[in-house]
């Protein structure tokens, strides 16, 4: 039984995050919401997306394949009733198909709008990620159910007897360091995954969650619903934020009710503001309408998809939208939407140059030796680059 996580049309309305990654690679709570439905139905996962990202999120198709909407998080319901599904039978709720269960050749024809008149309706809700924010907005749900799913009928590692740990939620896995810190379980659950560090000062309030092999500098102050992937190096202020992985906010500086991709790197004393002056509600820029759109927040901060760069004592306004590999330095505030492959500041952008862009691109792969700079991720950032040019009309 094959497991499909399928893109819709909130892959569009996700942009830019979703320009290097499907819908369902997206993390809020601990996981991946692909993970999430892994876990959930024990089975091997794949994808149905874009057809520039197949080379690195491939779709396997097999004799009986469930296609699951990868912008919907699971829950027990959700589970038992798709797992019911026959062959040939989709569920759906109003226009959003959530998933599809197909032979082996149906599979290879999939489309998701083929399957929605004839679904079976759902009568309940479920979570759905649609927009940038709903990923820092859902978080503390997500994190309180995937700490649930993790550590059920486990007890956790011991740490040092130098921290004081507030409260019952609290769970590391083996190979955890951390002294002098203070963990409080009070308004929500702290999970430390395996070979994580969080060095001597550091103050947390759940909910939170440190993904593998990430590290929370000296004195680091983090408020719940909380983050941060594999692989993170993180340092200052965070409040509400999802950091994805493989990125850095090694200083001081403020990053609150914010979304952060994978290898970005934040300079030194780099903030972002969350909310107005005035307490207007935060607009934030839309892909799919050209435009600002109200996302009726009064808290919503930064927005930044992969590979993007800050220099030091960059400031980001309210509501900023920073696109795939823009490089951002400089006094002043830039603005409000920062296009893909931009390169400047508040004093104006030009383009990045294709190469030089791929020259630290590939610099900033080197220092990881697991992973590396192929064909896939480059022609992944190439197109993406082709696709954003009319953006970049400076």
């Amino acid at each position: 039984m094959a497991i499909i996580l399928f893109d819709d049309n909130a892959r569009n309305t996700l942009l830019p995050l979703t320009f290097t990654r499907p819908v369902a690679d997206l993390r809020l709570g601990i996981l991946t919401i692909a993970q999430k439905w892994g876990k959930h139905l024990a089975r091997e996962f794949s994808f149905y997306t874009e057809e520039y990202l197949q080379a690195k999120f491939p779709m396997v198709v097999e004799s009986d394949n469930f296609f699951i909407n990868g912008s919907i998080c699971p829950d027990e319901s959700l589970v038992a009733i798709i797992s019911e599904l026959q062959t040939g039978e989709a569920i759906a709720l109003d226009d959003v198909l959530i998933a599809v269960r197909l032979n082996m050749a149906e599979a290879k024809n999939f489309s998701p709008d083929i399957y929605l008149a004839g679904a079976l309706k759902y009568d309940s809700g479920f979570t759905r990620i649609q927009y940038p924010e709903h990923i820092f907005r859902k978080n503390d749900a997500e994190l309180r159910k995937d700490f649930a799913l993790l550590t059920i009928g486990r007890t956790s590692a011991t740490i040092s007897s130098t921290n004081t740990i507030i409260g019952d939620g609290f769970f590391a896995e083996e190979g955890v360091q951390a002294e002098c810190c203070t963990f409080s379980t009070v308004n929500g659950p702290i999970y430390l995954a395996n070979n994580t560090e969080v060095w001597e000062g550091t103050n947390i309030r759940g909910p939170f969650a440190l993904c593998e092999h990430s590290q929370l500098k000296m004195g680091t102050k983090v408020y719940g619903a909380t983050t941060i992937g594999p692989y993170c190096r993180i340092g200052g202020e965070v409040n509400n934020a999802v950091v994805w992985g493989y990125s850095n906010k090694g200083h001081e500086g403020y990053l609150g009710n914010a979304v952060v991709g994978e290898w970005c790197n934040l300079g030194a004393d780099t903030n972002n503001s969350n909310l107005k002056n005035n307490y207007s509600p935060v607009k934030l820029w839309d892909y799919t309408t050209q435009s600002y759109r109200d996302t009726g927040l009064q808290f919503c901060g930064l927005i930044m998809a992969d590979h993007a760069k800050s220099g030091i004592n960059t400031m980001f306004n309210t509501g900023t939208v920073v696109g795939v590999n823009a490089n951002v330095f400089g006094g002043g505030y830039p603005s409000n939407h920062i296009p893909d492959f931009a390169w400047g500041g508040s004093d104006g952008f030009e383009e990045y140059a294709y190469d030089k862009a791929m020259e630290t691109t590939a610099r900033v792969f080197a220092r990881r030796e697991h992973r590396k700079f192929d064909e896939a991720e480059r022609a992944i950032l190439t197109e993406v680059f082709n696709l954003t040019a009319s953006y970049r009309e400076f």
